[in-house]
């Protein structure tokens, strides 16, 4: 846990309510009146959207020390754009949109690590966007199986890359912007070529470089390149 995460802890901890959530189930629904924001304590949390044809596209995966339901705090927004959906077990602290904007006030030390890690966050989504729109369906898999190491990856022996999240692959069509089909392709191509391998919903990554090659890797600081 960094200073930053550290401190939003200890302010959640100290002002919010604790809660836990069972798998499945939504703490926000995109739609509704946005009143809340969660500080996630433990457990793994989808942020998606869905289009008018139904398609679901998840925008991020956040595990602990995350925050969610930030996107309407200090502006006009009264509404949530996403939806926040349970993937395992979890528990986290709950404020008010309106609790913790006074605390932020209050605190203008508090503020300016707040503004500071609202832009990390948005140079994150930027970076993830540029790869989707700009990679094609490889591109936005391999991006996101890299991300996906760099946020929930845990190192192995010969270089390989075990991703402590289990994720069906609708789950990964639905991070990738595409359909399930074509993902279970594709992952199949990477497993035959021991590029990967997955049992159980578990990836273990074994050419990392191999990723990062095909889609020109810029090698993005660590806190850029993730999926929460």
């Amino acid at each position: 846990m960094d200073n930053i995460q550290k401190k939003f802890h200890d302010l959640f901890q100290k002002h919010g309510v604790f809660i836990k959530v069972n798998k499945d189930s939504k703490i926000f629904l995109e739609g509704e009146r946005a009143k809340e924001i969660y500080y996630i304590k433990t457990g793994a949390i989808s942020i998606s959207q869905e289009t008018e044809n139904g398609k679901e596209l998840t925008i991020r995966i956040c595990g602990p020390d995350s925050i969610i339901g930030e996107g309407s705090l200090f502006c006009n927004l009264t509404y949530n754009s996403m939806t926040a959906k349970v993937l395992e077990p979890s528990s986290l602290y709950v404020l008010s949109r309106e609790s913790l904007e006074l605390l932020l006030v209050e605190q203008p030390d508090l503020m300016v690590e707040y503004m500071k890690w609202l832009q990390t966050e948005n140079l994150k989504h930027q970076s993830r966007l540029r790869d989707l729109i700009l990679n094609g369906k490889k591109g936005a898999l391999f991006s996101t199986l890299i991300r996906l190491s760099n946020t929930y990856g845990k190192p192995l022996e010969n270089d390989t890359i075990y991703i402590d999240l289990p994720l069906t692959h609708t789950e990964i069509a639905n991070l990738c912007a595409t359909s399930r089909e074509m993902i279970n392709r594709m992952l199949n191509d990477l497993k035959k070529h021991n590029i990967i391998s997955f049992e159980k919903g578990y990836i273990t990554i074994h050419d990392l470089q191999f990723l990062k090659d095909e889609i020109a890797c810029e090698n993005c600081p660590l806190q850029i390149c993730r999926i929460d």
